[in-house]
């Protein structure tokens, strides 16, 4: 009798690297009982969110410049 996976796995080690990787996230993503849709459903609502409480004036900013000059100072 044939070893399916086996077989599978000598096919998929013949791909590029690159495939690889797609085939194993999408194996992985077969194992979860949530889709991946779910996540990024819960993901858009977590930006629209943010994004309305950004245009409400709710949400602190700070320049992009002052943020990379603490990160420097704190990570050299």
């Amino acid at each position: 009798m044939p070893d399916v996976v086996a077989d599978l796995a000598e096919q998929a080690r013949s791909l590029p690297a690159e495939e690889r990787s797609r085939l194993v996230d999408l194996l992985i993503e077969s194992l979860h009982d949530s889709p991946m849709a779910e996540v990024e459903a819960a993901w858009a609502k977590e930006i629209e969110r943010c994004v309305a409480a950004y245009e409400r004036g709710e949400v602190q900013t700070y320049a992009a410049e002052d943020v990379f000059a603490e990160a420097r100072r704190i990570a050299p």
